[in-house]
């Protein structure tokens, strides 16, 4: 366990320099920090993180390729038409919110009002197969 332990932290750090080195931004070195998660005797374990980013139709984010939203009002149509909205930060790492209770529950309830615009998240990230997912603790909008 301690080896797992050991390497993690490692891939972590060696992950911030290789962005340092290449001339990445905070914003992307804080991002590989905070997405961290921590192994335990179990796994990996979830760790509370803040992200921050946008608030955009999942599928706008993938099929037009967008960085942000093109509107709140726009977001919200889609969001309304039965589209998920994710967050998506500056860096284009994309954030499903999922529920954290079973049976699961949609969220878009919780991301309508910050619909089109920038957030800052506070919940647990779980990360599989290249996805990342957050159960939402705390969202305000951001700056």
């Amino acid at each position: 366990m301690r080896l797992r332990m050991w390497y993690a932290r490692f891939f972590a750090v060696c992950a911030v320099l290789t962005l340092g080195a290449m001339g990445g931004s905070s914003a992307k070195a804080q991002e590989a920090m905070t997405a961290q998660v921590r192994v335990s005797k179990g796994g990996l374990m979830p760790e509370t993180v803040t992200v921050k980013g946008y608030v955009i139709d999942s599928a706008c984010t993938f099929t037009k390729h967008l960085k942000k939203p093109i509107s709140p009002d726009c977001a919200i149509a889609c969001a309304k038409a039965g589209s998920d909205l994710v967050i998506q930060t500056e860096v284009g790492t994309i954030y499903w919110p999922i529920s954290g209770d079973t049976p699961a529950t949609g969220q878009n309830d919780k991301l309508m009002p910050y619909a089109g615009k920038m957030v800052s998240v506070t919940g647990k990230v779980y990360t599989k197969g290249g996805s990342k997912a957050i159960v939402i603790d705390k969202i305000e909008a951001a700056e």
